[in-house]
This record gives structure tokens, C-alpha cells and sequence, in this order.
């Protein structure tokens, strides 16, 4: 089984392996291809943004764009660098709270016994089914009644659970052996020191894959900055960059929309390059190795 094993998987090339790469190169260049895009536009100088026919790589590359996308809050009373604040503390707070709740929820519904484990399981996946459309005018009531308006936690709070991550993480949890949470109860550990010390080791991959998921709900989400917040200076990045394509309709607003465009777009990159195996762990493996 070993000599077979090798033989599907080689560690060193294979002539065999031009038939795969054949199929495989051509389909990774045209997945690449929008983000290269993505890049060169951002770059591009105002006369390359429009010349005709158009230009998919940039000639003569350019930082204007993004010293103009700066410039442009220089203004206004609430700078750029506040709009990218925002972002990044809403994001950090958003992903450290969800992967705590999450994770715990998913050790109790996995590993406990306790009245109404079923019923809180099933509200999970039954939330799973809606909409977020569906969802506004609830959480904008929520909102409104605990007096949430204008302050970070409105950002936080309406989207700090994800229903699929919990129900992939409890799926996840469910893969380890009970054998080991009984270990560490006969060696005198609690609950805690068994969630710390047991479960979180155990369900990393799982979490790199809810961070992905929340990251891109959280760090491209203008609903919060539109429904709950008034005070320009608690509105995201995501906000203002939707704000900024709306009323860049001119020629010159045109750059700043496309360098905009790229700061959003590197941090998902990013997050995904640096999990990536991780995730491929989590839908390949049980958490168990």
C-alpha cells in the first residue's frame, strides 16, 4: 500500500504529471488573471485608466492614485487613517469574539449533557436558513432598543455570531475522542482547563477556517456603517470605499476608486495565503492526527 501510496503522490517529478499540469496551469491563470488586474489598475496614472484600447498590464506604474485616495479626507473632518481604524478594530474584535463564543459553544454542545443542548443546537441550524436581507430589521430593532447607536459596539455585536462556523466547529469537536475529555477529568481537570488545554489545540484548523469566513463578512461589511452608525467618525473603510465609488463618476475619481479597491482586496489575500493549510486540514482531516 506504502509503494502505491508513493506512486499517486511522488515527492520528485514525474513525466506522468504533464497531463495534470496541463489541465492545472491553464485553469490557475485565468483564476489569477482579476487579481492581477486588480493590481495593475490601482497603478495605473490617470491617461493609462482610460487610453483605448484599453491596457490590462500598466506601462508606467504610479503611486498617485493612492496618495490621492489619502488626500482626499484631507478636508473633510474625519481622515483616512480613521476609516482604516475602524476596519481593523471592528475586524479584531469581531474574529476574537467569535472564535471565543464559538468555540465554546461548540465544546458544550459537543461534550456536555444539559438540558436544552438539542433545541439551542437545532436554533443554530435552523438560523442558517435566513437571509441576511431578513435579518435587518430584527437586529436594527435590537439595536435601537439597547441604545447601541453611534458606538462601536453596534458594529460588533449584530454580527459577532456566525451559524456556520459554530455548526462547523461543533462538527469539527465532534471528531474528538470522548476517551480524551475523560482523560483529563480523571487527571482533575475542569471544564476550562479541558476547553483550553484539550479542544482549542485540537480544532485550529477548524478555527482558521470561521477567521476566513468572518474576516470577509466583517472586513467588506457596510451594513452597520449605513443602519446604525451617524457620526462619520465610527464608519468603516468598507463604507467610505462604497461612499467613494458612488460619487467618483469623474475621470480623476476613478483612481481613487480602483487603489481603494486594492487595499480592501490584499488582507483577504493575505489571511487566505497564510491559512490556507489549515483549511484544507480542516475539510480533509477530524482534528485528530
Amino acid at each position: 500500500m506504502a509503494i502505491k501510496g508513493n506512486l499517486a503522490n511522488p515527492r520528485k517529478f514525474q513525466k506522468d504529471q504533464l497531463k495534470i499540469y496541463a489541465v492545472l496551469i491553464p485553469i490557475t491563470l485565468i483564476m489569477v488573471l482579476p487579481i492581477v488586474y486588480i493590481v495593475n489598475h490601482a497603478f495605473k496614472p490617470l491617461e493609462e485608466l482610460f487610453a483605448y484600447p484599453p491596457k490590462f498590464f500598466v506601462t508606467n506604474p504610479s503611486f498617485t492614485n493612492f496618495f490621492k485616495l489619502v488626500s482626499a479626507t484631507a478636508s473633510s473632518t474625519v481622515p483616512f487613517s480613521r476609516y482604516l481604524f475602524n476596519s481593523i478594530f471592528v475586524t479584531v474584535c469581531v474574529l476574537g469574539f467569535t472564535l471565543m463564543f464559538t468555540t465554546m459553544a461548540a465544546f458544550a454542545l459537543s461534550k456536555m449533557d444539559f438540558k436544552g443542548k438539542k433545541i439551542l443546537s437545532t436554533m443554530n441550524d435552523i438560523g442558517l436558513y435566513f437571509v441576511a436581507i431578513a435579518l435587518q430589521i430584527p437586529r436594527y430593532l435590537i439595536v435601537d432598543k439597547l441604545g447601541m447607536h453611534d458606538t462601536y459596539i453596534a458594529h460588533i455585536l449584530p454580527i459577532v455570531v456566525l451559524p456556520v462556523g459554530l455548526l462547523l466547529l461543533k462538527q469539527f469537536v465532534d471528531g474528538v475522542p470522548s476517551a480524551l475529555i475523560e482523560a483529563a477529568h480523571i487527571d482533575g481537570a475542569g471544564e476550562f482547563k479541558t476547553y483550553t488545554s484539550i479542544i482549542l489545540p485540537l480544532v485550529k484548523p477548524a478555527m482558521a477556517t470561521v477567521s476566513i469566513l468572518m474576516f470577509q463578512e466583517v472586513w467588506n461589511n457596510t451594513e452597520t456603517s449605513s443602519m446604525y452608525i451617524d457620526t462619520d467618525a465610527f464608519k468603516t473603510f468598507a463604507f467610505y470605499m462604497q461612499t467613494l465609488s458612488s460619487n467618483t463618476n469623474s475621470v480623476a475619481g476613478q483612481g481613487l476608486a480602483a487603489a481603494a479597491t486594492l487595499i480592501m482586496f490584499i488582507p483577504n489575500v493575505v489571511l487566505f495565503i497564510t491559512m490556507q493549510s489549515r483549511v484544507m486540514s480542516t475539510m480533509a482531516t477530524s482534528g485528530i492526527k
